[in-house]
């Protein structure tokens, strides 16, 4: 057991999902051409005023709000000072001293089922930056300034987190917010939700915060928990040969699966912030933040619970309604199935979490787009078949990739196909006979002890079924002949 401990604290930047920018008209869009959507605002060309886009502050309100946070009276933003190519003005456009949203909480469950609650330092309003292009660029790199005052809401968390496990789950549990309250995409490859961790180790037990370094280039929550992983060992290490751990920004190398060393870290003196002299300090109306709270959708935690309160004793678990309530589309499918009353909720909970999702995964089909792909209706129709024994667990699988190429119900294809299961205690048996006939010397290795042979005798019934036998019956018979 190490004698240390980890301090991590996450910094999300979201991009909004407005159709236009935070402070100017142009198109807020991913994926078109190059510098395609830029005008003198979002260029910081001299002269230009920006106004601030109405729909990114009821956004952003939402976000606070979805977040428990406290939602500023009075709000103001603050130039960011630095230099780098992709930012035209030589300063960003954040909040600094009083930001829209602060002081709340985020409640995480972890593999273990234990809930942890993560405090949110803040969450502010800002512009992204532009895009610099290095790829298959020669001696330099291009800028695509289509990004530049793109709305952002950073989401800053306290240091709470203690493990990469706990920051997976902060980020997925963040994530399924931000889709409900319909705000973001999060979509990671696209850039549209970014992720910053600040990791730190001290000895167990200690309350002083650490040397932390701030890692970036983040661009999966699996490469947070493997950059996290990393560091926190780096760190150990470097404290244990009695190395100076520095505090620096350093970037993770997916392909060498280690962080390395970018630059020292900026502290706040080091952009210079100051109040942004063409936008003044604005006054965020307590109507209109009611008025957001009583329009909030059931979030993913609330949604959980009630599932489990309308559906626990049906089997369905705590961890089940987790799973189920990350994607709002795969939760709502899960509750209209459920509500038509035909099939076990446990039974929907696992089909759609895991078959479900693994035909979708395998035709990459969105989540999105899921219902006009597969209805309620079909699978409904499959997991009826299922429930009642008419057809095995692998017959519905098969009939579950139909069902994405058609749009019969499950009963007409397996009429169609003759898949109905094989539930003749006669026939099952007679072929049992034959498997254990043909394989004497399994049937002496199974009686010598070895009670693994006997998954290998009922593969070789279902394979002379073409996987029609009811597995049960199978299992039983199988279990009956060899004595045991």
């Amino acid at each position: 057991m190490s004698n240390y401990e980890s301090v991590i604290g996450l910094e999300v930047h979201v991009q909004l999902n407005t159709q236009t920018k935070i402070f100017c008209g142009c198109r807020n869009r991913f994926g078109d051409a190059p510098n395609a959507n830029t005008c003198p605002v979002c260029l910081g060309l001299p002269g230009s005023l920006p106004v601030l886009n109405k729909k990114v502050l009821e956004n952003a309100i939402k976000v606070g709000l979805g977040l428990n946070c406290t939602i500023a009276e009075r709000m103001k933003f603050d130039r960011k000072n630095y230099f780098y190519p992709d930012l035209p003005k030589a300063y960003q456009i954040s909040q600094y001293d009083m930001p829209l949203s602060y002081g709340g909480f985020l409640d995480i469950m972890l593999k273990d089922g234990t809930h942890k609650r993560i405090g949110i330092t803040r969450a502010h309003v800002e512009e992204d930056a532009g895009k610099l292009l290095h790829e298959g660029i020669k001696d330099g790199s291009n800028v695509d300034y289509n990004r530049t005052g793109t709305p952002l809401v950073e989401i800053v968390s306290e240091p709470d987190i203690r493990t990469p496990e706990e920051a997976y789950a902060y980020l997925t549990t963040l994530k399924a917010i931000l889709r409900y309250l319909e705000v973001s995409d999060c979509n990671m490859e696209e850039g549209s939700l970014r992720c910053d961790a600040n990791v730190s180790i001290r000895p167990a037990g200690e309350m002083k915060l650490g040397t932390k370094a701030e890692i970036k280039n983040l661009n999966s929550f699996k490469a947070v928990q493997r950059a996290l992983q990393y560091e926190i060992e780096r760190q150990i290490d470097c404290a244990e040969h009695g190395e100076k751990i520095v505090q620096e920004t350093r970037l993770w190398d997916e392909a060498k699966g280690m962080t390395v060393s970018m630059r020292s870290k900026e502290e706040a003196h080091d952009y210079r912030y100051f109040p942004d002299p063409d936008l003044v300090p604005f006054v965020v109306s307590r109507e209109q933040v009611g008025m957001l709270r009583a329009a909030m959708p059931e979030l993913p935690q609330a949604r959980a619970a009630r599932l489990v309160n309308e559906y626990g004793n049906e089997g369905l678990t705590e961890y089940d309604a987790d799973v189920i309530v990350q994607e709002k589309q795969l939760a709502d499918f899960f509750e209209i199935i459920v509500k038509k009353g035909f099939v076990s909720p446990k039974l929907v909970v696992n089909w759609v979490t895991n078959e479900l999702l693994a035909q979708m995964k395998s035709r990459k089909i969105s989540i999105e787009k899921l219902t006009i792909t597969i209805t309620p209706e079909q699978m409904v129709s499959l997991l009826k078949l299922l429930e009642n024994n008419t057809i095995s667990g692998v017959t519905a699988k098969e009939v579950l990739s139909d069902l994405f190429d058609s749009d019969l119900l499950a009963d007409r294809i397996v009429e169609n196909k003759g898949l109905l299961q094989i539930n003749d205690l006669s026939k099952i048996e007679a072929l049992a006979d034959e498997v254990l006939a043909a394989n004497e010397k399994s049937v002496a290795d199974y009686k010598s002890g070895k009670k693994n042979a006997l998954g290998f005798f009922v593969g070789q019934v279902m394979k002379k079924t073409q996987g029609k036998a009811n597995p049960q019956m199978v299992n039983s018979i199988l279990t009956k002949k060899l004595g045991s």
